[in-house]
């Protein structure tokens, strides 16, 4: 017992001297994590200004490491200048653009205002050898061959790897330093006078190269004119100016893509250069077209309608393309507008001409008229009638412009015509027209015919000319739009007349047969007047058979022939058959076969014959 009370005493005493050694222990860490604080408070500001010198120290290091790199690439400026002097040469555009990148690049870090200078001089002359390779490359795509008259014009004029040498080139130019982008640039100023220089030289290459190819094809379109369709050499001549209107298109997107400045407004002006030699061909040629068409406007008025109307449809292309030239032309300057006054003043004149045409036609000595053929005038009436919906659109504007029945020249407005016609209403005005060109001819062989002194010929010449602008224009139009442009007052007329002539006809050629047949009441009948009508009938038939065996009519229109032939039947043959059976009966003459010649059947064989 006692000697684990000892042992327990013992222990007691360790521990005690365990806890003394553990206080003492945190005291000293105490006091050292103190130390540690303040050590570390006191060394923050010198780590941090270390930081600082650290990063200055980098940055001086790579400084010095550029000026060594630049001081290097000015020991090889010597040997870039004999590349840059000798200009880009095939193959090597890349590397003459790299070597002029170095050169931009150092004059930033010369250090020598006279070093800078040199590397500029160096810089433009690199510029300069750039837009010449530029011009060649152009010049070179606006020479040669044109395309041959009357082949289809294909707008290829860049092949497409030089195409695409131009579009690279243009492309590095356009980086060059200006004063606008590199104020402080020794060359800018220089640089920006080459450029300019270029693309003036390109727009103008483009233009005349353009317009050369153009040339050919219009003096075809001129030469042309004479000899064929009035209508289908102002449609070639439209196809023409279309042509033109797309390789200005054509040569407008070029222009934007290869000019070597994009300036607008510089873009605008190159664009102005490049067209004055095309519009001057447009001029000189569409002179030379209304030169043509005065020299016989009768002749060639349809080519006047057809060229305006060719014109009319490409005008709002050509107010959108001539518009970006810039606005200094924009408003006052518009080649094709002025050019399509011009061809429509000699279009209005023509309309009063050729009415005045046709009351020319009625002019002819009337004693004289021998003929039962057609007059030209009518056969020029329905040419012109057939041509008239082939070019509608330009003659509704030209009249409109013209004034409604101021085609007539003062004589007033004609019988059919409503007071009032809307400003704009070309139909209506055309049809007015159309009204006076029928009428005016109608009135012309009206003329003729009263004027004859052989009625019986004068008949058969106005049946036949009514007729023929009747079936014409009414009853089997060549054109399938001519019936609307004929108003129901110019129908009437036309039916009204043809049937005026055609009583006018049976009365001067088969009235005076009926009438040799006719009793005259107040006269008493005897065998020897019997006899008399008789013999006088069948004279007259003979000289009605003679007659028109040279006077033919209605020859053109068969249907409307044996139509006639039928009427006249029904008109002759009911009086000779009454005639025949009340003398007959009679017995007249012992020898009635001597006066009565022929049967009413024969008689009537013989009638339709003529109309055979």
């Amino acid at each position: 017992m006692d000697d684990e009370t000892a042992e327990i005493e013992l222990l007691e005493q360790n521990l005690n001297k365990t806890r003394q050694i553990s206080k003492r222990m945190i005291s000293i860490l105490d006091s050292f994590d103190t130390r540690l604080a303040k050590l570390e408070k006191s060394i923050l500001p010198l780590y941090t200004s270390t930081q600082i010198l650290n990063r200055r120290a980098s940055n001086i290091d790579k400084t010095l490491i550029k000026i060594d790199e630049v001081a290097s690439n000015q020991e090889g400026i010597a040997a870039e200048e004999a590349l840059i002097l000798r200009g880009p040469q095939t193959g090597q555009l890349e590397k003459y653009k790299e070597a002029l990148e170095r050169l931009n690049a150092s004059i930033a870090f010369k250090s020598s205002e006279v070093d800078s200078d040199d590397t500029a001089r160096l810089v433009e002359t690199g510029a300069k050898k750039l837009t010449q390779l530029y011009t060649k490359l152009v010049a070179e795509v606006s020479s040669g061959s044109t395309p041959a008259p009357g082949a289809e014009w294909a707008m290829s004029p860049f092949p497409p790897a030089l195409l695409s040498t131009l579009r690279q080139l243009v492309s590095f130019l356009r980086t060059l330093p200006l004063p606008t982008t590199h104020p402080s640039h020794p060359a800018a100023p220089a640089i920006l006078s080459t450029l300019k220089d270029a693309q003036r030289g390109y727009a103008d290459m483009r233009g005349v190269w353009a317009q050369k190819c153009l040339e050919s094809q219009g003096k075809r379109v001129i030469g042309r004119a004479d000899t064929i369709d009035p209508i289908a050499a102002g449609k070639e001549f439209g196809k023409w100016v279309e042509t033109v209107l797309t390789v200005s298109e054509d040569e407008y997107q070029l222009l934007a893509q290869l000019t070597p400045m994009s300036n607008p407004s510089l873009l605008e002006s190159s664009f102005r250069t490049l067209m004055t030699p095309i519009l001057a061909l447009f001029g000189t040629t569409l002179s030379s077209l209304v030169a043509l068409i005065k020299k016989s406007l009768h002749k060639y008025n349809f080519l006047a309608l057809s060229a305006y109307e060719s014109l009319l449809n490409h005008q709002a292309q050509w107010d959108d393309l001539l518009g970006r030239r810039g606005s200094e032309t924009r408003k006052d300057t518009n080649e094709v507008k002025d050019g399509l006054h011009t061809l429509r003043s000699v279009c209005l004149r023509s309309f009063p001409e050729f009415l005045a045409d046709l009351k020319f036609g009625a002019m002819g000595k009337g004693g004289e008229l021998v003929t039962t053929s057609l007059a030209d005038f009518a056969i020029s009436t329905i040419k012109y009638m057939e041509n008239l919906p082939q070019v509608r659109a330009a003659v509704g504007s030209a009249l409109v412009s013209l004034g409604d029945g101021n085609w007539k020249m003062g004589e007033g407005v004609q019988v059919g015509k409503a007071a009032k016609v809307e400003e704009n209403d070309e139909s209506v005005v055309l049809e007015h027209f159309v009204y006076d060109v029928v009428t005016t001819a109608i009135n012309s062989l009206n003329t003729l015919s009263r004027t004859s002194r052989r009625p019986a010929i004068a008949s058969i010449f106005l049946l036949n000319n009514i007729s023929y602008l009747r079936h014409h224009l009414i009853l089997d139009p060549a054109h399938p739009d001519l019936s609307s442009l004929l108003s129901q007052p110019a129908q009437d007329a036309l039916n009204s007349n043809f049937r005026t002539a055609k009583a006018a006809y049976f009365d001067s050629n088969f009235s005076p047969l009926m009438q040799a047949l006719t009793d005259d009441p107040k006269e008493k009948t005897n065998k020897a007047a019997t006899k008399e009508k008789f013999t006088r009938f069948f004279d007259l038939l003979e000289e009605v058979k003679e007659r028109h065996k040279l006077a033919k009519v209605m020859e053109d229109d068969a249907e409307g022939r044996e139509t006639i032939g039928d009427e006249v039947v029904k008109l002759v043959i009911p009086s000779l058959q009454r005639f025949t059976q009340k003398h007959r009966d009679k017995e007249f003459s012992k020898n009635p076969q001597k006066y009565i010649k022929m049967s009413a059947d024969v008689v009537e064989t013989q009638l339709k014959g003529i109309f055979r």
